[in-house]
């Protein structure tokens, strides 16, 4: 069974211990890289990172963009939002149930 990680500064992802995720907080981007490649090549298949992480580690996410596992889904932190996670989330959705679901016009 994999095992489910969330990567970011510790304010943005000790909350996640109480719902039984692995935290894995990070301070700087290359002790943030070398957890990844841990976690990845470990038995974790779902890695929650958050955005302002993930836009200082964009070359590394886009090693894993066409394995199975890891999946590495971007989630807003305390600081340091750009929006990309609820867009990456609305494209997904999209692409699921082939409308927008956030403009979609009611008939």
């Amino acid at each position: 069974m994999y095992k489910i990680a969330v990567m970011g500064d510790y304010d943005s992802i000790y909350g996640f211990a109480t719902l039984g995720l692995s935290i894995v907080p990070v301070t700087d981007p290359e002790e943030a890289k070398e957890k990844l490649h841990q976690l990845a090549s470990g038995k974790y298949g779902i890695i929650y990172m958050t955005e302002a992480l993930a836009a200082e580690l964009r070359h590394e996410i886009e090693r894993y963009k066409q394995q199975v596992t890891p999946a590495i889904i971007l989630i807003p932190g305390v600081s340091g939002n750009t929006g990309e996670a609820v867009e990456n989330v609305k494209k997904t959705v999209e692409q699921a149930v082939g409308a927008d679901i956030l403009f979609a016009q009611s008939t």
